[in-house]
Formats: structure tokens, C-alpha cells, sequence
């Protein structure tokens, strides 16, 4: 069965290339998680990746085009191929696939402080060229501009949810979960009170021309260190946001991973970022704020709820402590002046 999936994957590739004028049978299937699919693709001395996205093809206009625009502004990611029809998705079987070129897979290690540095400078880069992008108006346009209060009362309203029903589960897992809810809650509130008083609103009123995409997996599978460039990859989930949604997420995961909170990393990696693209002191502020809301333990605890998954307790209580620690390195950068 799996050799037979194997082979019609690989005649489904020779009949998208057909599109693209490549008759080859130099494929090689990289990865298959269900409708997302990868090709290595070996033609005339070049390489090329082909990839068939799981996503509309409604949305998958706007992320390719978007891709595109990025490329056109000298930004670091893969060239997308037009078909011969002149168009940069093919359509087989209501799938989207698309043919990209072929960048060499050396990751950076976003534990090495040097590499986080790299990757940073990286995103930068992305941010700028990603500025100014117009989608073509038959997609479905993604951004978060604006959505902030939004998700995080969201967020907030789940986990206290949650703790109602790990009241009525009473196993070791909800009753470590029940042993912080109280605390995280009021993590939230503190994060949803210090948005609502911000320039949040006014930093996000903008035409969304004003605003760079945020790819929101920005992370070492993704990341390229080709020629002495950082390349990105991966575009799929790309949307209108905040440059700074990005960086919390990398910079929140590396502070959680390393059980490191201090202000000099912090301003370390955003000195790295700056050089390519400033943040204004306003971003910044509302960088620490994302920092405070308990995204991660939000993340850690859900599928406790949403999969009926064991969790050790340990790891909630080593979340649970790292959001309460946060929380006052946090506050302590927004007293003290920022970074």
C-alpha cells in the first residue's frame, strides 16, 4: 500500500511538471503529511522543489502572490515558476501546486546566540521587503491587524473554561492545572489591560499596504543559511500583522527553552533586528506587553482539554513559573525605560 502511494505521488508530480514543460524522472518525494506534499525535483542541472499546499486555493493566491512580491523586493526566499500558462499555482484536482527553486538545507541552530542573531537580521530583511503588498482581489486576504484584544480575551475566556471542567475531571493532570489557572488569569488581565491603555489601536489603523506579513512559523525548519544569506521558507500561513507578533514568538520560545529572562538578551537579538528594520519605541512597548500575556502556557495546557491529553504535572508547574517570573522581568522593562 505504501510503495502504491509512493508511486502515484510520483506520477502526480510528472503530471504537474508536464505544466511547467519538465519531463523528468528525477523525483524525489521529500515529505507527505497528508495533503501537504514536497518534491526534490532534478531537471537540466537545476533543482526544484515542488510543493502541493493544503490550503484553498482562494488562500493560496494570496500567500503565493505575496511571495512573489517579497522576491521582486529583493527579499531572501525561494523563486516561485510560472506554468506555461503564465500563472504561479498549477490547479490538478482542485489541489494548488507550485514550483519553487531549490535552496540548499543548511539550518540555522537558533540556540547558538551567533545563528539567533542571524536568523533575526533574517527576519528583519523579510519584514522590509514584505512591506507594500497588494493582493490580487479574487484571494482571501489573512491579517491580524487589529486583533489583538480580540484573541487575547479569547485565549483568556478558553482557559477559564478549561478550569471548569478541570474541576469536574479531578485527575492529577487538571489538578495541576487548577494549582495555577488563578495566577495565569490575572497574567492576562495585567497583558489585556496594559493593550487596551496602548497605541495599539492607532499602530494598526493603517492601510494594510503599511504593514509587513508575518510568516508566524518563523523557526529553524524554515530558516536557510544559503551563500552567506538567510533565506525563508514556507510561506504558507503568512498574514498582515505587527512585525513584533514574529519576534515574540521566537525570542518568548528561546527565553522559555533556555529558562533565561534578562533584559540583555532581549536587547540583544532586537539590536540584531533593528539593523535591517527599527522598530519605533511604541513597537517595542507593545512587544513587552505580547511578552507578558501566558501564551505559553495557554499553548502547553490546551490539549489537556482539547485532546483529553495526560501532561505531566511538572511541566505545568515549570510553565506556570516561567509566566510568573516573566511577568515581573516584563514589568520591569516597561518601568525602566524599555530596551
Amino acid at each position: 500500500m505504501k510503495d502504491n502511494k509512493k508511486n502515484d505521488l510520483h506520477e502526480l508530480a510528472k503530471r504537474v511538471l508536464f505544466e511547467y514543460g519538465i519531463y523528468t524522472d528525477n523525483i524525489t518525494l521529500i515529505q507527505d503529511q497528508g495533503l501537504k506534499t514536497l518534491w526534490k525535483i532534478g531537471y537540466n542541472n537545476n533543482y526544484y522543489c515542488l510543493k502541493r499546499l493544503k490550503h484553498s486555493i482562494e488562500k493560496c493566491k494570496f500567500t503565493v502572490n505575496a511571495q512573489i512580491h517579497i522576491y521582486n523586493q529583493n527579499g531572501k526566499v525561494p523563486k516561485i515558476f510560472l506554468n506555461k500558462h503564465n500563472n504561479p499555482i498549477s490547479i490538478i484536482n482542485d489541489h494548488a501546486f507550485v514550483l519553487y527553486s531549490w535552496i540548499s538545507n543548511k539550518t540555522l541552530n537558533f540556540g547558538n546566540k551567533e545563528q539567533l542573531k542571524l536568523a533575526l537580521k533574517g527576519l528583519s530583511h523579510f519584514h522590509k521587503c514584505s512591506i507594500g503588498y497588494i493582493p490580487p482581489t479574487d484571494c482571501k486576504i489573512s491579517s491580524k491587524l487589529g486583533r489583538w484584544p480580540s484573541q487575547y480575551e479569547s485565549m483568556k475566556n478558553r482557559m477559564l473554561k478549561w478550569k471548569d471542567q478541570a474541576i469536574q475531571n479531578n485527575s492529577i493532570t487538571s489538578n495541576s492545572y487548577l494549582k495555577h489557572i488563578d495566577s495565569i488569569i490575572e497574567i492576562a488581565d495585567i497583558a489585556i489591560d496594559k493593550l487596551n491603555t496602548s497605541n495599539y489601536k492607532q499602530l494598526t489603523s493603517l492601510d494594510k499596504k503599511n504593514y509587513p506579513l508575518c510568516h508566524q512559523d518563523y523557526g529553524e525548519g524554515n530558516v536557510l543559511y544559503y551563500n552567506n544569506q538567510v533565506f525563508v521558507i514556507d510561506l504558507d500561513g503568512i498574514t498582515y500583522d505587527l512585525a513584533i507578533r514574529d519576534l515574540r514568538k521566537i525570542l518568548g520560545k528561546r527565553m522559555y527553552k533556555n529558562n533565561r529572562l534578562d533584559k540583555e538578551f532581549i536587547s540583544t537579538m532586537l539590536k540584531s533586528y533593528d539593523k535591517v528594520n527599527k522598530l519605533s519605541h511604541e513597537e517595542k512597548k507593545l512587544l513587552v506587553i505580547d511578552m507578558i500575556f501566558p501564551h505559553w502556557f495557554f499553548g502547553d495546557t490546551k490539549n489537556i482539554f482539547k485532546k483529553n491529553k495526560n501532561i505531566n504535572p511538572s511541566k505545568i508547574n515549570n510553565v506556570a513559573k516561567f509566566e510568573n517570573n516573566k511577568l515581573a522581568t516584563m514589568q520591569n522593562l516597561l518601568k525602566g525605560g524599555l530596551l
